[in-house]
């Protein structure tokens, strides 16, 4: 019996990683969204009438999505985010 021929294929290659300019992009979305988000959760009403609001409790949020999953992945595995499950994640503080 002869071997078939996908035993004769080398194996794929993984996928690249993605192009640093992609990563800091992306990088900049998810910070100005989890500002944007943090603001926005400051900033509701229902806190005292005579507050300025209070201290957003909001850490991790979903990140863009016109990224792909990999980049986020890569960026966590830089320790520039940390997975915080659920597809959330949140800056690395340090």
């Amino acid at each position: 019996m002869s071997p078939s021929p996908e035993a004769n294929q080398p194996a794929a290659p993984a996928d690249p990683p993605p192009a640093p300019e992609v990563l800091k992009a992306a990088l900049k979305a998810f910070k100005k969204r989890l500002k944007l988000t943090q603001l926005d959760d400051a900033s509701r009403i229902g806190r005292g009438p005579m507050s300025s609001g209070g201290k957003s409790a909001i850490a991790a949020i979903t990140p863009p999505n016109q990224y792909p999953r990999r980049v986020w992945e890569e960026l966590v595995a830089q320790g520039k985010l940390s997975s915080e499950g659920h597809g959330m994640y949140a800056l690395r503080q340090g």
